[in-house]
């Protein structure tokens, strides 16, 4: 099995005062009809600045008219800096924390929760934890948006952290062809071609194809991906149109890490390892597949209004076998730590279907947008875990980490089979509108009804859940002036339990609330976005063990959870006719859980820019920075609960950079630079182990577009 181990009112009102004393703007938007097909060409000028974004409401409105913070990483930002997988995306984007706990299992966090909610093209469920396993390549996504705060109109269920919705590129209607291939250090190679063209006017295809070998700054740790992923769109009738999506990815990872590194000695000092030091054993490999089709079928139904179904099957398989190693080293030895084996095999299957239609109506000579529909998802997921308590080989003592070459027993892992065989399944109907009270204020409403139903067992657990809950949406919005608007949201979402109370019944689900204010406006020709917004949020009901409950039949009670407020400001677009950026800071304050309050960075600066060399015709330059404070985590306590071992990895920030030559209008070279100061630092305090982040490294890639 994979698993181990203020001022609120003073911010509020310091905000709510900015709001009510701004100047401003305005976005005069055209009513966009359902089955137009926009397409921009020509990337020679890359710009940061995106305004679509579906991913909190089905209402077509634009990222200025939706009444939460939303951040889309654009295609521009991830080829410019070589994010090539959604750890990178994410670490570049506001206000989120990427915990890289080991080399091929990551969690991610948004104002102190997990992050449980990623869509691809709008369609996903929640995931039981927030972890992504082998990561997830960029190479097939147009952009990522990132919906933070709750988010029960798109999802229901979930954290009141952020959505992630990845969305895949389309075929264009004109012939676009461009391929790129990169080698780096540690014999980092990458190659990229994607291609798009018509069929004829009404019909387009696109194919994507990447395949990446690498080994690695961790001792014995290597990987080799591949992505091929197809595209069709066409008119069926001139009101019909359907895309068909086709995805697979293979991530066969040799020496990943199971765990990670001790952070600490017998006499409580730190360790201090090399950067390349792994707990991986030789023989040990964990390989990720996945595969996915997505189908939309979309009817004009006239003018003003669509209707759309999608469905989507998808399936993940992994298959591992991992070593593990825990203890604590002698300072002067490195003597004192455990492997231990494990074979891990892992599928599941997920059928989601969503049916939802959205139009405009008028009412008191002003016009008026509504979207309902109803939606299935039917997830099946099965693993097994193997161990070896019989040869000796499976919890072998290990020697000193700082000079161990990965040369460990290899175990017969066949003893004590254990796993899980869980369904779930999730019913939801739901209904938003956005009504315009005056021309400059609009209020959004809606609310989402979810059923989620759970059979199965897990490692012996029985895992059924059954509940239902009616999950509210409630926003506004005023502008200003064309280019400048305020507004404010609240909005639930809801996580089912399967423990019990003291009277033998299933405790409620987890209720996560999310309430914020902020403004956003359109600088300079509105070329150039800004978002400044204060979030609270919180968890109601979540269970905590009774004292006293016998371990093998342990009660709970319903107690409140992480409370979490801040603020976060984005800037992002071409701030000149040469320098695009994307800038943004993020405060953040956690109560009611010290532990996660210690590991989560307090205050994060993130930012990108590049900058076109006016008189170095084709040249361009760009730096990504990202900064977080201090973080720690306690280790060891006395029974009286004061820290007695605390690992703490101090302030720190990683630049990136990069520089891109236009050989001739269809050939470039691009050279990045990835952690160029060589800064030395541990990925994640998230688990009581953790590794050091990579060291400096190079990359060089020769572009060529069509």
């Amino acid at each position: 099995m994979l698993y181990k181990h203020k001022n609120s009112a003073f911010k509020l009102s310091l905000l709510t005062s900015l709001v009510l004393s701004g100047h401003a703007i305005a976005n005069d938007t055209q009513d966009d009809l359902p089955l137009e097909k926009i397409a921009v060409y020509g990337q020679h000028h890359k710009n940061y600045i995106t305004e679509e974004a579906q991913s909190a409401t089905k209402l077509g409105l634009t990222i200025k008219e939706t009444p939460q913070s939303i951040s889309v990483v654009s295609r521009a930002l991830m080829d410019d800096f070589s994010l090539d997988d959604i750890n990178a995306v994410l670490e570049s984007t506001p206000g989120v924390t990427v915990e890289q706990i080991e080399t091929d299992r990551t969690y991610f966090k948004a104002r102190g929760f997990e992050i449980t909610n990623f869509l691809i093209d709008g369609l996903g469920t929640p995931q039981s934890s927030g972890s992504i396993q082998g990561t997830l390549d960029t190479a097939i996504y147009d952009r990522v948006e990132i919906v933070r705060g709750a988010n029960g109109m798109m999802t229901g269920a979930g954290n009141p952290s952020a959505t992630v919705n990845m969305v895949l590129k389309k075929p264009t209607y004109t012939t676009q062809a461009n391929a790129s291939a990169s080698y780096g250090s540690w014999n980092n190679k990458r190659v990229d071609i994607d291609v798009s063209a018509p069929i004829n006017d009404e019909h387009a295809v696109r194919a994507v194809f990447t395949k990446q070998d690498k080994e690695s700054y961790l001792d014995r740790y290597e990987t080799d991906k591949t992505i091929a992923y197809l595209a069709y769109e066409g008119k069926l009738t001139n009101d019909t149109l359907l895309s068909i999506n086709y995805v697979n990815q293979q991530k066969d990872a040799d020496s990943p890490l199971w765990g990670a590194l001790p952070l600490y000695y017998t006499d409580g000092s730190p360790t201090d390892y090399d950067e390349s030091t792994s707990t991986a054993a030789d023989w040990s490999y964990w390989d990720n597949s996945a595969e996915r089709i997505y189908v939309t079928l979309e009817q004009n139904l006239s003018a003003t209004w669509v209707a759309k179904a999608r469905y989507a099957h998808i399936k993940n398989e992994q298959n591992s076998e991992l070593f593990y190693v825990y203890g604590t080293p002698d300072k002067d030895t490195g003597l004192g730590l455990t492997g231990y084996a494990s074979r891990y095999d892992y599928k599941d299957t997920q059928d989601l279907f969503d049916l939802y239609a959205s139009g405009k109506f008028e009412l008191f000579s002003l016009e008026h947008d509504l979207s309902f529909g109803i939606s299935q998802a039917n997830m099946d997921f099965n693993d097994q875990s193997l161990y070896d308590y019989s040869t000796g080989n499976g919890f072998p003592a290990m020697p000193d980490l700082a000079t161990w070459d990965g040369i460990a027993p290899e175990a017969t892992l066949v003893d004590k089979p254990n796993g899980s065989d869980v369904q779930n399944t999730q019913r939801s109907a739901y209904v938003s509108t956005r009504i315009k009270l005056a021309e400059p204020l609009s209020i959004l409403a809606g609310v989402r009804y979810t059923d989620w139903e759970t059979k199965g067992t897990a490692y012996d657990v029985v895992q059924t859940r059954d509940d239902s809950e009616l999950i509210p949406y409630i926003g506004t919005v005023y502008d200003f002036t064309e280019s400048l608007s305020a507004y404010a949201s609240y909005t639930e979402t809801f996580v089912p339990q399967k423990e019990l109370d003291i009277n033998a019944e299933q405790l409620a689900p987890v209720i996560g609330k999310s309430a914020e204010v902020g403004l956003k406006a359109q600088l300079l020709g509105e070329q150039v976005f800004v978002t400044l917004a204060y979030f609270d949020a919180k968890q109601d009901g979540l269970a905590v063990a009774l004292p006293g409950s016998l371990p093998s039949d342990t009660r709970y009670y319903a107690a409140d959870g992480i409370n979490s407020d801040g603020f976060e400001i984005e800037v992002s677009g071409r701030l000149t006719d040469d320098l695009s950026a994307s800038i943004s800071f993020s405060n953040l304050s956690i109560d009611g859980d010290e532990l996660v309050k210690d590991y989560t960075p307090e205050n994060q600066l993130k930012m990108a820019a590049t900058y076109q060399v006016p008189f170095i015709d084709g040249l361009t330059l760009g730096a990504n920075y990202r900064w977080q404070d201090s973080i720690s985590r306690v280790q060891v306590k006395d029974p009286a609960g004061n820290a007695l071992v605390t690992t703490k990895q101090g302030a720190y920030g990683l630049l990136d950079l990069m520089a891109t030559y236009e050989i001739t209008q269809n050939v470039g070279v691009t050279f990045n630079v990835n952690n160029s100061t060589d800064e030395k630092y541990i990925n994640s305090l998230y688990w009581a182990q953790g590794y050091y982040g990579a060291p400096r490294n190079y990359s060089l890639s020769v572009n060529w577009q069509l």
